[in-house]
């Protein structure tokens, strides 16, 4: 049997077949339309499961249920999508709406839930009981473990430290609130940033890898860092200061045994994971004298929204039938 894994991401919707394993056996993607209704949104998710079930070979009756992660609130019992930010979910029924298009089961979870979910049934994360993964994406998602179980707050509404404040006043977040820590951690956040820097020094290296790959990308900054650009250097230090502050606060609430860094800017490079290890050592409560934090890349790649996706009904036996 396999299963069908779909993360609902900011700008791309991307789906695999994940077989018992944890192995992707084929993926594809489409366009986010953070515009469109939320039943458009069930239709374009639906075509991407039928592309795939084609692509591969795969009869639907092979798949033994689908796991969806989406960026915002789910109820971890039926499933209704409360709320999400960057795209149009409210208090919304997806399995009622997909039963439409196919009848095998479907569990659905935030997509950082989803992210930890799979390094444990997956990753090297097999053994630690206490870890929290931090995607830093289109937003920034937390998903915690402590002594083995995935604490997702009241209904499912908890666990969302992208949305703790990190600078009171600041930065106007998709959320509504201003100075999130995904308002400065973020990859969007951190393009941004780059757009400013090349405003104000028009003679950085940062416009030159900028106008080379055509746009202001997650990359830009760190390649122009690379380089030996003073205006990245500190850019770059001034982001990992940021990404710091918010791994500290939750060491200092949870101590975990490791964080792991997730999403898009996780592949920045070890110099990056080098420096946050270094904050967050220098940082924590207690520093040094307490229990060390370790900080390292989340151990799926660049498919572990996919792999944390099928992981969900994985872990939980089955997802909700479609009536």
């Amino acid at each position: 049997m396999y299963y069908i894994g779909i993360d609902v991401g900011g700008t791309a919707i991307k789906g695999g077949i994940v077989d018992e394993n944890g192995v992707v056996i084929i993926k594809d993607s489409v366009t986010t339309d953070a515009g469109q209704s939320s039943d458009d949104n069930v239709r374009d998710i639906a075509a991407l499961v039928k592309k795939l079930l084609t692509a591969s070979g795969t009869d639907e009756n092979q798949i033994a249920a689908l796991g969806m992660g989406v960026p915002g609130t789910v109820d971890p019992d039926d499933y209704r999508i409360f709320y999400t930010c960057n795209i149009l979910f409210r208090d919304y029924d997806f399995v009622k709406e997909f039963g439409k298009y196919y009848s095998f089961p479907v569990c659905i979870g935030n997509d950082a839930d989803c992210a930890v979910i799979g390094e444990a049934v997956f990753g090297k994360m097999k053994g630690v009981k206490n870890a929290v993964i931090v995607t830093l994406g289109t937003g920034v998602g937390t998903g915690t473990l402590v002594n083995g179980t995935l604490v997702s707050g009241f209904r499912g509404a908890g666990g969302e430290g992208g949305h703790t404040v990190i600078r009171m006043g600041g930065e106007k977040c998709g959320c509504g609130r201003r100075g999130c820590w995904e308002a400065y951690a973020s990859a969007t956040a951190l393009i941004r940033d780059t757009k400013r820097a090349i405003e104000k020094h028009p003679e950085s290296l940062l416009r030159k890898f900028a106008e080379k790959e055509g746009k202001v990308s997650g990359r830009t900054a760190f390649d122009a860092y690379e380089a030996g650009d003073a205006a990245a250097k500190r850019l770059i230090s001034r982001y990992v200061r940021y990404v710091g502050e918010g791994l500290v606060n939750i060491g200092n609430y949870i101590r975990p045994e490791i964080i792991f860094i997730g999403g898009g800017i996780s592949n920045a490079g070890d110099f990056f994971i080098r420096k946050l290890q270094s904050y967050v050592t220098r940082y924590s409560y207690g520093g040094r004298r307490n229990p060390y934090i370790k900080v390292m890349k989340a151990t799926l790649g660049n498919d572990a929204g996919i792999i944390g996706a099928a992981a969900l009904p994985v872990l939980k036996g089955a997802g909700r039938k479609i009536r």
